[in-house]
């Protein structure tokens, strides 16, 4: 804008240059310059005309050529020329600047600029429209009057003027207006409040006029009124309130009718009732019924006045009143408990209700009796209180019980509440919660298609307090499948919400969720602790956020964690068990790890925390790598060397030939059978295999063989602790010394290293102990053993001691022959660890 400024300012300081051009002999301009008009419509034709005097010094030397400009711009063509009189004219088709300057030049070097002529351009006005005016009946009394003028600009001052005619006066008023106002208020003098008068706005520049239509009005009819009073509020009969009311002090005068309007609340109610009562034409100071309200309830009134068709007063002050009492009306709605006391056989019932849709109080302080009997008396009475809950017991043969409203005028008519008992029906499935808005949730669950169906029941609680009052519920009928709950939701606080489905015959499992009805980010993130580390993964657990301060429903545990080369990892946590399992880790590096929880409504990350895997050193790492193949490997080689080798000491070594005794006797066990087992480095040694049931027992040499021989003749009796047991084998993993409780089989005696050879053959006495040897042998008997023959003609059977056969009996007791070592191979085979 201030450029176009100058650039006018410019042109014009042009133009006076040009006016100073002037003619030496009578100092008069070189030339004049006209246009059809200085102001034309925006897109019209121009046309101007250039006359140079004749005695303009300029034209000294020159042809006279004339060049047009418009601002800084050359006019294309060759205007048209009358030479006889130095005239030259010039013609613009479509003007579309809103402000010019139009110059005539002579060509000549310089160029020289003789004349000029300023041009504007625009729009006539446009019609004013909106035109309304209003009367203030207040201290300073005025009308006051509005209009809107286009939004498209004309481009040329334009001039309103508000022009008034009173009729009954003959009275005609012009008021003009400052530029760019669209609102004038006329004096009380230019107006009669109850006589008609015309308005009309007028619009004019230089290419035109506009008038608005016409307002006819009466002032008194378009004023707005100050906001009456209620002076008093009176009950005249059931269901009935008397308002008396008036205008307020600047309106005291009036007299004529007005119309009222009365809204009334309930005193707990935040929503006016919808529409006002319309009382029309009623006079100042006439008190107004307002009737078909509830009975014993507290109201709030407002009103508000208006005269004909003039707008609506400010609503008035309120004021409050209660409506007469009468009996409760209509029944409740119910949602029982039931819990099983199977010690006391009782049945535990918590027992909700609340006003249904055709319940009213009809009072003030209401209370409620829960009873077994329809009529209450103290005998059937199970609970009386205000609240709209009840815990009580009854006997498990009850089927229903009944609830009444009390107030000061009577009692209502009582509700039977069927006692439902929990039954294992169909359980409900699928409950999902979400927030409509601050105040209403969507609870939606998949039906039950059951014959026996008779609704659902939706209640809710706040989890984070315990109070019975604060539980509400919902009734939902049987074809329903989501319902709206409603009402004061705080949040960021958790709310249970649990849906119930009620049949004929009880009450089926319900399902539980949780709800917000606005949720945020959690107010703290857990501690993560470290449970387990070790070589290349770590185990990280953390606790559960307490629900208060969670403000949403958890959805995801996010686990940011980072190595020294700043890689970033994401690992996503378990919601149920609260733990994740880092893997791949570097033993060399050093974690950062932040952990984010979210919620629907944001997320918070928690303390950084910083870990590190332990390793094993490099050491360690070769020694379990190599170590256990190269064990393997050894291994290996040792089975199959073992497996395939030819020489059959090393197989005995690992797989020992032990005679099945089922299957063979002690006299084919010979030297020459054994000799296989019996490995060079232990020549000397007991076979371990074979002599396992055998003790030794060493005696010193005796001076004289006789005393020797009678010593052992007289004790051939008591030979139960010569030695250690056959059993008791050292080789044997149940060793036992020869005090313990094994049986030895026999004993064989030979001499000490020290003492002279033997000229007879080695001892061999049978143990007399008094155990048997199994369980089926008899004490004093033990069965013969059947490895042994008594001589080489024959196979029957003798013991060890003395050897004899059946039929020989009483000679062995007579005298005792030699032993033969021969029929004996395995005792024989002891003769090579005889030391000389």
């Amino acid at each position: 804008m201030a450029a176009t400024w100058m650039s006018v300012v410019v042109m014009l300081g042009v133009v006076a240059d040009v006016y100073s051009v002037r003619s030496e002999s009578d100092g008069q301009p070189c030339a004049s310059v006209h246009a059809d008009s200085s102001v034309v419509a925006m897109g019209s034709p121009v046309e101007a005309t250039c006359v140079i005097t004749n005695d303009c010094p300029l034209l000294t030397g020159h042809t006279g050529d004339v060049e047009w400009r418009l601002d800084d711009v050359v006019l294309p063509g060759i205007p048209t020329v009358n030479r006889s009189n130095r005239t030259y004219r010039v013609v613009i088709p479509s003007f579309q600047r809103t402000r010019a300057i139009l110059t005539c030049c002579i060509l000549t070097s310089p160029m020289q600029i003789i004349g000029g002529v300023e041009i504007r351009a625009g729009y006539p006005p446009s019609v004013p429209q909106n035109l309304s005016c209003q009367t203030n009946l207040s201290t300073h009394r005025s009308l006051t009057c509005n209009w809107k003028a286009s939004l498209e600009a004309t481009h040329l001052p334009t001039k309103y003027t508000l022009h008034t005619h009173i009729g009954s006066l003959n009275q005609n008023h012009t008021y003009d207006l400052p530029p760019g106002v669209q609102r004038y208020t006329i004096p009380r003098t230019g107006f009669v409040l109850f006589s008609e008068m015309e308005i009309y706005v007028k619009a004019v520049n230089q290419l035109g006029e506009a008038s608005s239509p016409q307002l006819t009005l009466e002032p008194i009819s378009s004023a707005k009124f100050d906001p009456p009073k209620i002076v008093k509020i009176q009950v005249v009969q059931f269901g009935c309130l008397r308002l008396r009311w008036d205008l307020s002090q600047h309106q005291h005068w009036m007299k004529d009718y007005v119309s009222l309007e009365v809204r009334l609340k309930t005193a707990d109610s935040s929503q006016w009732n919808q529409p006002p009562t319309l009382a029309p034409r009623v006079v100042s100071k006439k008190p107004v019924d307002r009737c078909h309200l509830l009975h014993g309830m507290q109201y709030v009134a407002q009103i508000r006045v208006q005269y004909q068709q003039s707008p609506w007063s400010e609503w008035s002050n309120s004021q409050s009143a209660m409506t007469m009492e009468r009996a409760p009306t209509g029944l409740l709605d119910t949602w029982m408990r039931v819990a099983r006391d199977h010690v006391h056989k009782q049945l535990q019932m918590l027992l909700f209700w609340k006003p249904s849709q055709r319940f009213r109080a009809n009072g003030r302080n209401v209370s409620y009796v829960v009873s077994v009997q329809k009529v209450v008396s103290k005998r059937g009475t199970l609970c009386a209180t205000a609240e709209r809950h009840c815990t009580f017991q009854v006997p498990q043969r009850a089927r229903k019980v009944y609830v009444i409203a009390v107030n000061a005028a009577g009692k209502s008519s009582p509700t039977q509440v069927r006692i439902y008992h929990p039954k294992a029906h169909e359980a409900i499935l699928n409950v999902s919660a979400v927030a409509l808005d601050n105040r209403s949730i969507l609870v939606q669950w998949k039906k039950i298609t059951s014959g026996i169906l008779v609704d659902y029941v939706v209640e809710w609680r706040p989890l984070l307090q315990n109070d019975l009052s604060l539980v509400q519920f919902e009734l939902a009928g049987r074809n329903m499948s989501s319902i709206v709950i409603t009402g004061s939701f705080e949040p960021y606080k958790p709310y249970g919400i649990s849906v119930y489905p009620r049949f004929k015959d009880g009450i089926g499992r319900p399902q539980t969720v949780n709800a917000y009805s606005l949720q945020k980010a959690p107010s703290l993130v857990p501690h993560v602790t470290i449970q387990v580390n070790w070589q290349s993964h770590v185990e990280l657990t953390w606790n559960e956020i307490p629900l208060d301060q969670r403000n949403g429903i958890i959805r995801s545990y996010k686990l940011f964690y980072w190595d020294e080369a700043r890689r970033v990892h994401v690992a996503i946590g378990d919601l149920e068990e609260r733990r994740l399992v880092l893997t791949g880790l570097n033993a060399l590096s050093v974690y950062d790890a932040v952990l984010m929880v979210s919620t629907d409504g944001g997320s918070r990350n928690g303390s950084m925390v910083h870990f590190d895997v332990k390793g094993i050193d490099r050491v360690a790492v070769v020694l379990m790598v190599v170590l256990p193949g190269v064990v393997l490997a050894l291994l290996f080689i040792f089975m199959v060397v073992a497996c395939y080798t030819k020489e059959s000491r090393l197989k005995v070594r690992f797989w020992p030939i032990v005679p099945d005794p089922a299957n063979s006797s002690i006299k084919s066990w010979t030297s020459e059978s054994t000799q296989d087992v019996i490995s060079p480095w232990d020549r000397d040694e007991p076979n371990p295999v074979y002599l396992s049931h055998l003790s030794f027992l060493e005696l010193p040499m005796k001076q004289n063989k006789e005393d020797d021989d009678n010593s052992w003749s007289n004790r051939q009796d008591d030979t139960s602790d010569l030695g250690e047991s056959i059993c008791g084998s050292p080789f044997l993993p149940t060793f036992s010394s020869s005090n313990s409780d094994s049986v030895p089989y026999a004993t064989v005696i030979f001499p000490t290293p020290n003492s002279p050879p033997q000229q007879h053959a080695h001892v061999y006495l049978r143990s007399e102990s008094t155990q048997p040897l199994l369980a089926s042998e008899e004490l004093q008997s033990p069965k013969r053993y059947q490895n042994l023959a008594c001589d080489g003609s024959h196979g029957e059977q003798c013991f060890f001691g003395p050897c004899g056969c059946p039929e020989e009996e009483e000679e062995e007791e007579e005298a005792e022959p030699a032993i033969h070592w021969d029929d004996f191979p395995f005792l024989s085979s002891l003769a090579m660890n005889e030391t000389h």
